[in-house]
């Protein structure tokens, strides 16, 4: 499908980022993207069946990989405090159920969702950077990931400029990005979102994984779930790829986040097996690899239940978001 890309060793990734010419020397040279060989495949893993005690543990990660989300002009502080009950409790009649892994919301409402899931393990994501468009000053974008953090958030998802990536100039996005990360400090994890549906190629999306890797993220995501085309198959099993080959040649581990447009138990199931097959076990665990959705929660809670009794509750089973 395509040749491990040759990744410098930790020691030697500023000499890669010191300048624009460097950076840009490194990004054009990783090998091009087969990409019949990716889609293949990806479809190919998608086909992959899995016992019935396998589900059941499937449906179980799957749910404590949730980064449990609401993004819209409409968020409410009673919206986002039922939002964050429902992380803690997705089942309140079943409190073996687990808990998800985190809520996703604006910088605005970050404390109303720390209240909400105190004490729970579940951790708070905000959005920051000028979400979705990221078209915003620099100044702007820092004080949107301060305001976050200040808030109490655990993880923050930023997007990159994709105008300036589609542009080629990859320092300012690297810049960026290790601004971003510099104002995170060591309360918060980062996440870099992509855009992949704006990024057009696959070549493009292996050298945004790459550029996010070097600047210090710990998560490179696929989308904001905002446009046309957002997580699919392929375009996470070539960053599964990236994080995998990165940490082989450097040591370090990077967590991947699919966002937008899974919606059902069947469609996580095929991203765990995406998960297990291309990068490994090590990254099937919530602090490495999340889902980013809103309605997946529910048909992995009615999954679940049909897995336990035999039958479906119903649409009443479970709360709509």
């Amino acid at each position: 499908m395509s040749t491990t890309p040759h990744v410098p060793a930790a020691h030697a990734l500023t000499d890669v980022t010191g300048s624009d010419a460097s950076l840009r020397r490194f990004l054009h040279g990783l090998p091009g993207v087969d990409a019949v060989g990716l889609e293949a495949r990806a479809a190919a893993l998608g086909t992959r069946s899995i016992k019935t005690t396998s589900k059941a543990y499937a449906l179980d990660l799957a749910i404590s990989m949730v980064d449990l989300t609401t993004l819209e002009g409409a968020d409410t502080p009673g919206k986002v405090r039922a939002l964050g009950a429902k992380a803690v409790h997705p089942d309140p009649t079943d409190r073996t159920t687990p808990a998800t892994a985190a809520v996703c919301v604006y910088p605005d409402m970050v404390a109303v969702a720390k209240e909400a899931v105190a004490g729970s393990g579940v951790k708070v994501a905000s959005v920051a950077t000028a979400f979705p468009a990221g078209r915003a000053s620099m100044a702007v974008k820092i004080a949107d990931v301060r305001e976050a953090v200040a808030a109490g958030a655990d993880e923050v998802d930023m997007v990159i400029d994709r105008g300036a990536f589609l542009s080629g100039r990859y320092l300012k996005v690297f810049e960026e990005i290790t601004a971003v990360k510099e104002a995170c400090g060591d309360a918060a994890r980062l996440k870099v979102i992509f855009e992949t549906g704006e990024l057009s190629t696959y070549d493009n999306i292996r050298r945004a994984s790459y550029l996010a890797m070097l600047a210090g993220a710990d998560f490179i995501k696929t989308s904001t779930g905002k446009v046309a085309v957002n997580a699919t198959p392929a375009n996470t099993l070539l960053m599964l790829q990236a994080v995998r080959d990165f940490r082989d040649r450097t040591g370090v581990q990077i967590g991947v986040k699919p966002a937008g447009g899974i919606r059902t138990a069947k469609d996580a199931v095929k991203f765990l097996v995406l998960v297990g097959e291309t990068a490994g076990t090590d990254w099937l665990d919530p602090h490495w690899f999340r889902f980013g959705a809103s309605s997946l929660l529910n048909d992995l809670l009615m999954q679940r239940q049909k897995l336990a009794t035999g039958r479906y509750s119903g649409p009443d089973y479970v709360t709509v978001d």
